[in-house]
């Protein structure tokens, strides 16, 4: 009696560790160690080789993949530029799936989408342009001028190519707003601000330490594909790179790369570089926002990101550990400088000022504030809330592996301010939507705020106020 109790015990027990194994396995896939190997024992020469000629392919699949989920002709709105003269795209680039309308994928619910696999794939989580070895990728155009400007330095990567076409980035280089001294409108006299002339820009506008602090984040620093190692993706030893290198004049180019702070390496998430302008007016920083402070940020970039959150890499590498006092603050100091640009039509309130607005315009703003319930999570003025929120975008898609990137859920993603919205395409934080059209279209769908073909227009002409 007792040997059968037992026996049927150890059953139960045995069928729960199953059970329990099972359900742990359902909970996504472990990686390999999280750190990278210490000691490389092939030859950069051979590194070099193998990469480069792998180039072209990893080029192509990727390209091919981002063609199957988008437009990426270039068909600029009508009278519509960022700060200064670059044309804003316009539509909505996403492609549906065949024979769907976006009306009628808005009357579905996300369980039918998900077991009809209709979810545009455009709205999937994007890779990295090469997911399975990550790293900082930039545009051309900054490649091109740093090169230009500071001579043997060259952030290009022999093994991977920036993928978002140019004419869905930002203007380049971005003008430069400040906090204190909005009398001078755009600061950057058009000039990309680096090492070579941060001082002749700023001297006589911002106190010594805020220099010292702008000199700071256009200095290079070894970094962990632009560095001396052997297993660097320059071609040459590089001196590193530089804060401004991904923000560009305190803005973005849209550099891109994956989020440190997650393995294994096709759960990590690609990031897209955010803007710093209004960087003083947020409270939440890093890609899992864990940061609370500028300064913490301007500390764990260097620390962290820059080395992919491997820190026994960074020491080999060449971690440059910055002094809380002495450089982080003052870092941190000059970036809090850094306004929005000017935003003509919006009152102290952030809210239109009805003797300035289109009627498009106002109704969008209504739209807003209203059916579409964009300001759950974008308050007025600045259009944040400095929080955190799950889009729980897996409702709608089956999880799959796509170019190395395990396609699940975003979990929480920050509220980014909406200021100056349409001078920081593409958006989303991994880029994913290449227009404002394409992000109405996203949280029509997501929200179920079931907008109109009309609805969505005037919301689109209200962001562009912004």
């Amino acid at each position: 009696m007792i040997l059968a109790k037992t026996r049927k015990l150890l059953a139960g027990v045995a069928a729960a560790t199953v059970a329990f194994g099972f359900a742990y396995a359902q909970q996504g896939p472990r990686g390999k160690s999280s750190y990278m190997p210490v000691e490389i024992t092939e030859p950069f020469s051979a590194i070099f080789a193998r990469l480069s000629a792998q180039k072209p392919e990893v080029t192509r699949e990727h390209m091919a993949l981002l063609n199957e989920r988008y437009d990426l002709s270039n068909r600029p709105a009508a009278g519509v530029t960022m700060d200064r003269t670059k044309p804003v795209q316009q539509g909505v680039r996403v492609k549906l799936p065949e024979g769907k309308t976006w009306e009628a994928l808005a009357n579905m619910s996300p369980e039918q989408i998900r077991e009809q696999n209709l979810f545009p794939k455009g709205f999937y989580p994007l890779p990295h342009p090469k997911h399975s070895e990550g790293g900082f990728v930039f545009p051309h155009f900054l490649i091109d001028e740093i090169k230009r400007q500071e001579g043997g330095r060259d952030l290009t990567r022999f093994d991977v190519e920036y993928d978002i076409p140019d004419h869905f980035l930002p203007e380049f280089p971005p003008a430069i707003y400040l906090n204190q001294r909005t009398d001078l409108g755009d600061v950057s006299q058009g000039k990309l601000v680096t090492i070579e002339n941060y001082y002749g820009l700023f001297n006589g506008i911002l106190p010594p330490k805020q220099i010292e602090g702008l000199r700071l984040l256009v200095t290079p620093f070894p970094q962990q594909q632009f560095n001396e190692t052997e297993d660097r993706r320059s071609e040459k030893p590089s001196r590193g790179a530089t804060c401004f290198d991904c923000h560009s004049n305190g803005h973005t180019n849209k550099a891109t790369h994956l989020a440190p702070d997650a393995r294994p390496q096709e759960s990590r998430h690609r990031v897209v570089t955010p803007s710093l302008r209004g960087v003083q007016i947020q409270r939440l920083f890093g890609s899992q926002r864990a940061l609370k402070t500028i300064e913490d940020f301007t500390q764990f970039e260097q620390a962290g990101a820059y080395f992919d959150g491997d820190q026994v890499i960074a020491t080999k590498k060449g971690l440059n550990p910055l002094n809380r006092i002495l450089q982080v603050d003052l870092m941190a100091e000059f970036q809090e400088e850094l306004g929005f640009p000017p935003a003509p039509k919006l009152d102290v309130f952030g809210k239109l000022d009805p003797s300035k607005a289109t009627p498009a315009e106002l109704r969008g703003q209504e739209i807003f504030f209203g059916k579409g319930r964009c300001d759950a999570c974008h308050a007025a003025p600045y259009y944040t809330d400095d929080l955190m929120h799950d889009l729980k975008t897996e409702r709608f898609f089956k999880p799959e592996m796509i170019n190395g990137l395990n396609e699940v859920g975003d979990g929480a993603v920050k509220t980014f301010p909406l200021r100056g919205i349409k001078d920081s395409p593409p958006y989303m934080h991994d880029g994913r939507l290449l227009t404002l059209d394409d992000t109405v279209e996203f949280f029509n769908l997501v929200l179920g705020t079931k907008l109109t073909g009309e609805e969505k227009r005037d919301l689109v002409a209200f962001l562009r106020t912004l």
